[in-house]
């Protein structure tokens, strides 16, 4: 199979891409819309679950960083458009490394918020959000670098990093760029962060003032 820029794949055919191409273009903020459920429910959170989400959060946004500097701000495009394959860095490790950063973000701030009940639901959700984008994706890439693609799909896992077998292509990586696009992400992380040590010491308050009046 050739790369054909103009051609369309089966896979970007199918349903669960088409479902998938609709989430691709929301995808920004679907997150911050589920975080809702964890803000207003109340939960049991502890110096030991902040321990845990923020490495969560630190090892995700590490993850980000890494597929940002190799792949270029063409990771944060909302249209079919791809100039390029990235095959190297941590994409030899994994086809979706922001896919999988953002996972393990978005636990962490579950995990945080100490409505643990609500984690099952989260892992379904965001499963089958990004499995759906991801068919989209694939479909695209197909289309765009044919054969090109499907060794490289071959060779690397979707989802669970693993060392890359054989020698890994060389590549630029641009870590100030990644830096910069990422400030607004951080941003985000700054202002749930806080909404959940708010929520936390609301809470907290509540709780100790409630047992006073016994």
């Amino acid at each position: 199979m050739t790369a054909d820029p103009n051609g369309v794949s089966a896979t970007e055919q199918s349903l669960p891409a088409q479902i998938g191409a609709v989430l691709f273009r929301h995808r920004g903020w679907l997150p911050l819309l589920f975080l809702g459920i964890p803000l207003v429910m109340p939960g049991s959170t502890s110096p030991f679950r902040w321990d845990v989400g923020l490495a969560l959060i630190i090892i995700g946004e590490g993850i980000r960083l890494a597929g940002v500097a190799a792949a270029g701000t063409v990771t944060r495009r909302r249209s079919r458009n791809v100039q390029r394959l990235v095959s190297y860095g941590i994409f030899a490790w994994v086809r979706n490394p922001l896919y999988v950063g953002n996972f393990l973000i978005w636990m962490g701030f579950v995990t945080i918020s100490g409505v643990l009940w609500f984690l099952p639901a989260a892992v379904l959700l965001f499963a089958v959000e990004y499995e759906l984008i991801v068919r989209y994706e694939e479909g695209v890439l197909e289309s765009i670098f044919g054969r090109e693609y499907l060794d490289y799909k071959n060779c690397t896992p979707r989802w669970i990093p693993k060392p890359p077998k054989g020698e890994v292509p060389p590549g630029e990586y641009h870590w100030g760029e990644a830096f910069r696009s990422e400030i607004s992400t951080f941003l985000q992380y700054a202002v749930l962060l806080l909404a959940f040590w708010i929520k936390g010491h609301v809470l907290a308050a509540g709780t100790a003032g409630f047992i006073k009046t016994f």
